[in-house]
């Protein structure tokens, strides 16, 4: 039961972050900027959820997490489904709410999107595990807007400029749901996204000082 709880919040969490992704990009308000607006909903998100589950609402998290040890091998999988399974929820909902283009071109270069994904994946989940899951960040209250404030960093310097900036697998699965985005690039972001997490939980292992 303990365990359910975790997916429950990881399937909320992602839910409302997709959501929140699919809002800002398809029915824009006046004065709204997509990045704080997605980077502060990241931030409550993690503060909320983050007892409970840790907050990861990414599948490239949890991967960086179990990788790195603070994540049970045996809870990965489950993760992973409820946050996709959340993704999906937020964009059939979107999918009601407005009009989705029916047409959507590949608007990146695959180099581009590469780059671009990787690198601020691999600065989330960097951030993620030097904030939240080492013994000498314990308890600390600033983990939430860490993480949150990386997003918004990544969606401002390349979201939108050289990719998708989802650096998050269940958003890219909810931008293509949503045809944000195509299924080429989808794939491509999704692959890079698992690049950066593998490449943060390694990067964090070899620094990490826990003595």
């Amino acid at each position: 039961m303990d365990n359910f709880k975790k997916y429950f919040v990881e399937c909320i969490g992602t839910f409302f972050l997709v959501f929140t992704v699919g809002m800002v990009t398809l029915l824009p308000g006046n004065g709204v900027i997509p990045a704080i607006a997605i980077g502060i909903m990241l931030m409550v998100l993690v503060y909320a959820g983050g007892f409970v589950s840790g907050g990861h609402y990414n599948p490239a998290v949890s991967i960086a997490a179990a990788l790195r040890g603070s994540l049970e091998s045996e809870l990965l999988i489950p993760y992973i489904i409820s946050q996709i399974f959340g993704a999906v929820i937020a964009s059939l909902l979107m999918m009601y709410l407005c009009d989705i283009p029916a047409v959507v071109t590949c608007s990146y270069s695959l180099s581009n999107i590469m780059i671009g994904e990787i690198l601020f994946t691999f600065a989330l989940c960097y951030v993620v595990l030097a904030s939240a899951t080492t013994p000498k960040t314990k308890g600390n209250s600033y983990y939430g807007l860490a993480i949150g404030s990386t997003v918004t960093v990544g969606a401002f310097a390349a979201g939108g400029v050289i990719c998708y900036g989802a650096f998050n697998p269940a958003v890219a699965i909810g931008l293509f749901s949503m045809h944000i985005s195509c299924m080429g690039l989808t794939l491509a972001t999704i692959f890079a996204n698992l690049i950066g997490a593998v490449l943060a939980a390694y990067a964090y292992s070899y620094i990490k000082d826990e003595s």
